[in-house]
């Protein structure tokens, strides 16, 4: 699938350069900064170009770098979590359009949630994955759950984007424990990419600061929380915590022991489902893309199961068939589609 981005920047209030990428066209996903991110290298990315690909299908999907990383200024000498919530306001501001989705992944769910708060009339609906109300710092009970939060903020500074593979396999198993080597190969030159050892472990220092657990029980816009159940980086009931507090909130397990869901898993095709009901597009009617391959009303119904999040046994023992022929009727929908994996053709059977 060709991918057509358009960068720019603007100033946050500071006057720190922030990059602003765009993909896609149709209703405006604005998601929240993360840790890692790059935008203009992203595109190359085996583990975040399916997210441009799939949030971009349907949508005009708006992401941006946190100041510090990718292509915003790196020499920023404020790198608060109050300096964040004025970047991503003034990232907004870019925005014609006068509602957003806005889209937080782990610590972007608490910047999405201030947000929503400070200008609810920007925000139609928001989505949080694998993302928490409260920073490793502020939820530490006890001492031994301090020290691994300040033990994680050195290791940062130490062992950040360095060849060593052991500070390498202990970054990539927090983040993409279920990655294949390809994957955890493009991570680590991920992070000598975005930002520099200083840099990262000054900006998860500040994000073990966070709490809005007390901000989340005053939203009033609609919300799914979706949070992979092994996740490694920010446990599951961190999920739980904030879809709890939020009013009216849907919650979504998902199985998966990844912190940034991977295109070839079950859970990603669970969360490409929910998103797309939840936002309305989940039309009884065929996409284009679909109705033009001449798909035979068996592939219709093994490629709605897919795109449910259904593995091929699964769909066999449903639709009454061997998991021989459903490989095989894949294969074929793989073809008439036009695309080469799971994630692909679940991103053309959710296109318009």
């Amino acid at each position: 699938m060709k991918l057509r981005q358009t960068i720019g920047f603007c100033a946050s209030a500071d006057g720190t350069r922030i990059a602003v990428a765009s993909c896609g066209e149709g209703p405006v996903i604005l998601r929240a900064a993360h840790w890692l991110s790059h935008v203009d290298y992203d595109l190359e990315s085996p583990v975040w170009r399916p997210w441009v690909e799939a949030l971009s299908a349907r949508n005009r999907f708006v992401r941006y770098d946190p100041r510090g990383c990718g292509l915003s200024d790196r020499h920023v000498a404020d790198l608060t979590i109050d300096a964040w919530h004025a970047d991503l306001d003034a990232v907004a501001a870019t925005i014609a359009e006068p509602r957003v989705v806005l889209l937080g992944l782990s610590q972007g769910g608490a910047l999405g949630i201030a947000f929503a708060l400070r200008h609810p009339e920007r925000v139609s609906r928001l989505v949080l994955v694998n993302a928490y109300g409260q920073g490793g710092r502020v939820r530490a009970q006890n001492d031994a759950e301090r020290l691994e939060a300040e033990t994680l903020v050195n290791f940062v500074r130490i062992g950040w984007g360095r060849d060593n593979p052991a500070f390498c396999r202990f970054f990539t198993n927090l983040f993409i424990p279920g990655g294949k080597p390809e994957q955890h190969r493009w991570w680590g030159d991920l992070e000598r990419e975005t930002a520099t050892a200083d840099v990262a472990a000054q900006l998860l220092w500040q994000m073990q600061g966070i709490d809005v657990l007390d901000l989340a029980a005053r939203l009033s816009v609609p919300t799914l929380v979706m949070h992979s159940r092994g996740d490694m980086r920010v446990p599951f009931n961190e999920g739980c915590k904030l879809a709890a507090a939020i009013p009216g909130a849907r919650f979504v397990p998902l199985e998966s022991r990844n912190h940034v869901l991977l295109p070839d898993e079950p859970a990603w095709a669970v969360f490409q489902a929910e998103l797309a009901g939840f936002l309305g597009q989940d039309q009884a009617t065929q996409p284009h893309a679909v109705r033009d391959a001449g798909l035979t009303p068996a592939e219709k119904a093994i490629l709605d199961l897919v795109a449910k999040g259904l593995d091929n046994r699964t769909i066999a023992q449903r639709l009454g068939k061997s998991e021989k022929t459903v490989r095989n009727q894949l294969s074929a929908i793989f073809d008439k589609l036009d695309v080469h994996s799971r994630s692909q053709a679940i991103v053309k059977s959710l296109s318009g």
